[in-house]
Order: C-alpha cells, then structure tokens, then sequence
C-alpha cells in the first residue's frame, strides 16, 4: 500500500507561521510524523508540499496508477481550488482531508472545502495528529475495499 500526503501553501512554515493557531512544531516534525506513521504501519509513502496549484494538480494526476490514496491538506487552496478538486475527482483515487486548525471556527470565506466534495473523511483541529489519524483512516479504508 502506498499512500501520497499532499501540503498545499505555506505549510512548510510551520513552526514560523502563527504558531498560536497552527502549534510549534515544524514542517520538518510534520513530515516525521508522517514518514514514521507509515513506517510503523507498513505504509509506503510520499510526502509533498508545493505553495503552487497547479503543481499540486500535477502531482494529484501523477498519483495516478502510482499511489492507493492521498491525504491532502490544500492550505489556502481548500477554498479557493476548484482546479484541486477536478484533479482529485478525475483521478478517483481515494482521499482524506486534514487541517492542522479548525477551519469550522475560523473565518467565514474558510467554511467552503472544494477538496472535501471529494474526500472520504476530513480531519481538522486536531494539530498534526490529524495526519496520523487520516493514514490510519486511510490504511482502514483500502484494506476494506481491496
């Protein structure tokens, strides 16, 4: 099983970036969390941030015949990506959405997730523990639909 995680914008200043709202821990730490999570769980992994969307896009249409799933977290993106979106569709490969934040107490113009119309499940407000929950979730999933 192999399983893609996507950061979309300003994620790989995290540490930096209104630690208050996002916690402490850097994007070094995130992507530890990740790789370790795999690891532990026989997982094979790829971890991708990009603050661009059409790379991003790429990288989602590459996912394809390559990885069994994708935790994204599209950042900004989440709101405004209907790009996102259509990659995540086309290429029907199943995927989490995680929020370090909780977007559901943020602003208003954060309450529309575009990526979640294609999401099995979403994440949010539990820090970086919500990409650990979305690998298991995840690994749950493609074991019970192989």
């Amino acid at each position: 099983m192999n399983i893609l995680v996507i950061n979309g914008p300003n994620l790989n200043l995290l540490g930096i970036r209104e630690p208050d709202l996002y916690g402490k821990e850097d994007y070094a730490a995130l992507v530890a969390l990740v790789e370790d999570t795999c690891a532990q769980e026989g997982i094979g992994v790829e971890v991708f941030q990009s603050n661009h969307e059409g790379a991003i896009v790429d990288k989602i249409q590459q996912a394809l015949g390559t990885f069994d799933g994708i935790v994204i977290n599209p950042a900004a993106y989440t709101h405004t990506s209907v790009a996102i979106l259509d990659a995540l569709k086309a290429v029907q490969i199943p995927a989490v959405e995680v929020h370090i934040s909780d977007v559901s107490k943020r602003e208003d113009f954060r309450q529309v997730s575009y990526a979640r119309l294609a999401c099995l499940k979403t994440y949010m407000g539990l820090g970086l523990d919500g990409y650990r929950q979305g690998i298991l979730y995840l690994k749950e999933y493609l074991s019970s639909h192989r």
